[in-house]
């Protein structure tokens, strides 16, 4: 049962934000966790820190005017929330994408703060990003639009303020677009925008980042359970930077992948998918994922994304977008003996899917654990730009390891203290939540 603050406090999310549905879902499934730190704190619920933490500190919203190469006028809508810069400067993704809104990027936001701060690096949460679709346009147009929405971006980013990084729909091309329209209009080089190319300040291991993270936490958590993440069969959702370099890292692991999704169908394959081809395909060509069978000369492809979680799997690990797996689809993976879940993307898995996994005893890492790999990373690209450094691959990516078991640890230890152990949901937002919260506190009521 909830704590009664928390219960008030999300009511009252609830009755003024009742339009945005992902928001409301990612407090509610933090909220509720919270409740013994509420019981054992009460100078929280006398301090307001509650009802100030679930409000964006501010919401950045504006046009951006494009023109395509035909010439046509086009306005699309931008934002930027500033969620929380209690222990550093705002920092998450920006994402392009049709279904993009404000509450999509508040959820987003409030779960960047909570990961940010299982990193252990001073950064606090923020996210942006447009409804504009970047498939089916040129470079071009891509350009015109990156340099048209950084023409006021650029007014509340800094290395030291906020830094975006990429997301959906947003990779190399556009990062690289953005960051030299930030140059031109600022004078200034250095760690403003994460995810840049090698040869203008990015890190290595970027790219790997997330998905490499993905399979470190995951490793971790199978090994604190007796389990042998060796001669596993994973599924995997998604099939970008996240999806492709899980599943890379995975078979360095000796995983056997047997499945990859996109939007519109997923690739099965049980001799294991053929990387290479993937990664030829979605990365280097922008194709679709049913090319893969007849490149690889071998594997099926079956229309309908959600159908990969009809598979026969050990893991499961879903890197595509929010609520992506559901009740359903949780039910037929735990029918089929899935072992463990790993969210690669930002809350892929729905309220009831969780609670399904959870009350299996299937064992789960939410994606502020699981995915915090890449805001590692970026973080460490900021350090290397501090410092006119550049790493090399298997330094950053010692670090990102030793990142993701730290991660792990602190998820499970939070659980064991306050919720029961195995609970690592509990142990995320938990162990997240009080580092913000102490910085808060200390820093007064503002």
């Amino acid at each position: 049962m909830a704590n009664a603050y928390i219960a008030r406090v999300l009511s009252e999310l609830e009755s003024r934000y009742y339009h945005e549905p992902e928001f409301l879902q990612a407090a509610r499934e933090m909220l509720l966790s919270l409740s013994p730190v509420f019981d054992q704190h009460p100078e929280f619920e006398r301090a307001g820190l509650l009802e100030r933490f679930v409000e964006p500190e501010r919401v950045l919203i504006f046009r951006v005017p494009w023109v395509d190469d035909a010439g046509r006028a086009h306005v699309n809508r931008a934002y930027r929330v500033q969620f929380n810069s209690a222990i550093g400067p705002y920092k998450g993704g920006l994402r392009f994408h049709p279904s993009v809104t404000l509450g999509i990027l508040k959820f987003l936001a409030l779960e960047q703060t909570l990961k940010n701060s299982l990193t252990g690096m001073p950064l606090g949460g923020g996210k942006g990003g447009s409804d504009f679709d970047p498939k089916g346009k040129s470079d071009n147009e891509v350009m015109r639009f990156c340099q048209s929405m950084m023409n006021e971006l650029y007014r509340h980013i800094g290395a030291d303020t906020d830094v975006p990084a990429g997301d959906v729909g947003v990779g190399a091309r556009e990062i690289g677009y953005l960051y030299g329209q930030f140059k031109r209009l600022t004078a200034l080089n250095g760690g403003a925008i994460t995810g840049k190319g090698l040869s203008y300040g990015g890190s290595q291991a970027r790219t790997e980042a997330t998905g490499y993270g993905l399979m470190y936490l995951t490793d971790a958590m199978l090994r604190h359970n007796g389990m042998d993440i060796q001669g596993m069969r994973a599924v995997f959702s998604g099939s970008g930077n996240v999806s492709i370099y899980a599943a890379e890292k995975a078979a360095q692991q000796g995983v056997r992948v047997i499945a990859m999704s996109d939007s519109l169908g997923f690739i099965h394959d049980e001799a294991g998918v053929d990387l290479n081809v993937v990664k030829q395909i979605k990365l280097k060509e922008r194709g679709r994922i049913s090319e893969y069978p007849a490149r690889a000369g071998r594997g099926a492809y079956r229309e309908g994304a959600s159908g990969v979680w009809e598979l026969a799997c050990d893991l499961a690990l879903p890197c595509a977008m929010q609520n992506e797996l559901d009740g359903r689809s949780a039910a037929r993976l735990i029918a089929n003996g899935v072992r463990a879940v790993a969210e690669g993307a930002n809350m892929p898995c729905t309220l009831e899917a969780t609670a399904l996994f959870q009350d299996a005893g299937v064992l789960f890492a939410s994606g502020k654990a699981a995915n915090a790999g890449g805001v590692a990373v970026s973080a460490l690209e900021m350090s290397q730009n501090s410092q006119r450094l550049s790493w090399r691959f298997d330094a950053v990516d010692g670090e990102l390891r030793d990142i993701m078991n730290r991660i792990f640890d602190t998820i499970s230890r939070t659980a064991r203290q306050y919720a029961t152990p195995q609970d690592y949901v509990a142990g995320a937002n938990i162990a997240g939540f009080l580092k913000v919260a102490e910085a808060m506190m200390a820093q007064g009521q503002v």
